[in-house]
């Protein structure tokens, strides 16, 4: 996934609001970061889903959320939300 524009390092990287290690978590090459990690989205919600939580039974799938903050060069915290996942080719 692309790093959004205007990130500066040092920045800090969150998969699921837990910081992850560079290296270790996910690596960064040319401005886009890597994981490991099979990273899913959640979909689209089907009509069966829909029909569930109308009648409170909740459902989940897996809805990864990649976050990352770093500062402005004014000194101000700066942070993007839910980035894009983009499944590697």
């Amino acid at each position: 996934m692309p790093l959004p524009r205007g990130v500066t390092e040092p920045y800090t990287v969150y998969l699921n609001g837990v910081r992850q290690e560079p290296g270790r978590d996910f690596e960064a090459v040319g401005g886009v970061l890597i994981f490991e990690a099979d990273l899913e989205k959640e979909g689209k919600l089907s009509l069966w889903r829909w029909f569930l939580g109308a009648w409170g039974i909740g459902t989940y799938n897996k809805d990864d959320q990649v976050d990352v903050s770093w500062w402005s060069t004014d000194g101000q915290p700066i942070v993007a939300q839910g980035l894009e996942i983009e499944r590697a080719s």
